[in-house]
């Protein structure tokens, strides 16, 4: 009889115990949903100020693009960089202070050569260039020095059973595991914002028209080259050289751009940061891909034949004979016009979306080696160059991380436009500042009128000085949801989110939305609610710099 009441009881318990009292939960009092550098610092935060955190990661590998082969820091000025932002880069300082870092080139053979600023700065023990796995040990470090909880390879159930909401707020997240995570306040870090997407929040994806915030680089901007990304030459778009009736070739589209100043559904293109190795007992050959095909790169060979001869202009120096190789010139690593459909798809389609860049950036490099159409001279070189053997190991050499440059974006209670961060207005609340140039890449390829092919999209226009990025940017609007905060995917429009997507201001405000999410609970309010001079007072304290 005894055995019969347990069971019952137990049964009972399974239908009307709610979630968080249920196997496979956990509770923190902050929810901190993505693997990336914003997220491990946003975690940091929340153990600084006393309060309990839970890292949910859908990644295995810490530290996104920071660790996922970006070492080439997109700095703008340093100056403003601080809190646990600047803490990250004072740590890989003190890494190349070790003897032991330096394997493949002695220190002194380095340079010095950094993005804007020198690579390594013995003034303010900060270094601003290092290798992949230098960025990923940090953040290692970090999470077993402030001993936080992270669940690896954990992917938000994005259906409706993925969430659970109460008066527009955040109970509790389930990952398609089944595990269940109950929190007070949520963060999501993520680069493509399915945290805030789940909970309702309003967002856009594509460039809005240049007339919805009063802009001008924002939407379609075909013949404006700013960068030197577009075809400087007539190239014929064509399979044969100037016959339409041929057909196009790959890599470029039938679309036509819409008007100049014109919003539309595209994004700027994503490539792999690629970490290559030029010392011979540590690269790897490029082999080829599986579904090579060189006729994909005719492009590229007839770039090639009208003269062009930058491909090595952006394998930017890192520590160790390695790169940083980012996309330089008309036809390059950035896969064009073929991730419009990433910010919203599925998982098996984000999955085969990044199948189809790392293979397309492989053929790429294959090409370079063994294309007899490729200058004998350019062909030479490349083959000094592979992928470095002791980088990325699990993954055979090639970077985890897909540089997602742009995703969803938050309509939340206050957008960054243009003119806020080309730093021509005054931000209130600011929580952080930004200093890079407007920095758009190519969101299409395309044939002219006059029948040649054409780049658009590349934009780069510098800021009158640093600028401040406000607290409403990274919180909903609170009627949507009052327990979340968005530190990657924020409140901006298209342009301006060129200059603030830069890898240091994710940390930056991954700590400030933390600093938020304890005051919050703290105050037992809305994040929308968080008393500002609180919030400052905290942040300042930390080292945070908002205001120039």
């Amino acid at each position: 009889m005894k055995v019969c009441k347990v069971l019952i009881v137990v049964f009972l318990c399974s239908i009307f115990l709610p979630t968080w009292a249920q196997k496979n939960t956990y509770s923190a009092d902050v929810i901190v949903y993505g693997g990336n550098a914003s997220a491990i610092i946003a975690a940091v935060q929340v153990k600084k100020m006393g309060h309990s955190v839970i890292v949910v990661s859908p990644d295995k590998h810490l530290g996104g693009l920071t660790s996922g082969g970006l070492g080439f820091s997109d700095t703008g000025n340093k100056e403003v960089i601080g809190g646990l932002s600047r803490e990250f880069y004072q740590r890989i300082y003190q890494h190349y202070q070790k003897e032991e870092s330096w394997l493949w080139e002695k220190k002194s053979q380095f340079g010095n050569k950094g993005q804007g600023t020198v690579a390594m700065d013995g003034a303010n023990k900060t270094m601003w260039i290092f290798e992949p796995h230098a960025a990923e040990q940090v953040m290692e470090d970090l999470v077993k020095e402030y001993q936080i909880q992270v669940w690896r390879e954990e992917y938000l159930d994005r259906s409706r059973q993925g969430i659970r909401l109460k008066d527009a707020k955040i109970q509790e997240i389930s990952t398609l595991s089944k595990k269940h995570f109950v929190g007070k306040m949520f963060i999501d870090a993520t680069y493509e914002g399915d945290l805030m997407a789940l909970a309702g929040v309003k967002y856009h994806v594509g460039r809005e028209a240049n007339s919805v915030y009063g802009e001008k680089w924002n939407g379609v901007q075909v013949g404006v080259f700013q960068h030197g990304h577009y075809f400087k030459s007539k190239i014929s778009p064509f399979k044969v050289a100037n016959d339409p009736s041929s057909g196009l070739l790959p890599e470029v589209s039938t679309e036509k751009p819409g008007p100049n100043g014109s919003g539309d559904h595209k994004i700027q293109a994503y490539c792999f940061r690629m970490c290559l190795s030029n010392h011979p007992d540590n690269r790897r050959a490029f082999p080829k891909p599986e579904g090579y095909n060189p006729d994909r790169y005719t492009l590229y060979a007839r770039v090639f034949e009208s003269g062009w001869r930058e491909t090595f202009d952006k394998f930017d120096a890192i520590p160790n004979r390695k790169t940083d190789t980012n996309n330089h010139g008309p036809f390059s690593t950035d896969f064009i016009g073929k991730n419009y459909d990433y910010p919203e798809a599925t998982y098996a389609r984000r999955k085969t979306i990044i199948k189809e860049h790392e293979l397309y950036q492989k053929g790429l490099m294959y090409f370079l080696q063994n294309d007899p159409r490729v200058p004998s001279e350019v062909q030479e070189r490349m083959k000094t160059w592979g992928l470095a053997k002791d980088e990325f190991k699990d993954t055979g050499g090639w970077p985890h991380q897909l540089y997602v440059r742009e995703a969803r974006r938050m309509l939340g209670k206050y957008v960054m436009k243009e003119a806020d961060a080309l730093g021509k207005t005054k931000i209130e609340e600011p929580i952080g500042m930004g200093s890079y140039s407007l920095d758009a890449h190519n969101a299409q390829r395309f044939v002219t009128a006059e029948g040649y092919v054409q780049n658009e999209g590349d934009i780069g226009v510098h800021p009158d000085k640093p600028y401040s990025i406000s607290y409403g940017s990274i919180v909903p609007q609170e009627q949507e949801c009052q327990n979340l905060l968005v530190p990657v995917c924020l409140s901006s429009s298209h342009i301006a989110y060129g200059s603030i997507r830069m890898e240091p201001v994710f940390m930056i405000l991954g700590q400030s939305a933390a600093t938020a999410a304890v005051l919050a609970i703290q105050q037992k309010t809305s994040t929308q609610q968080v008393p500002y001079s609180l919030l400052k007072e905290r942040l300042l304290k930390d080292g945070q710099v908002v205001s120039y």
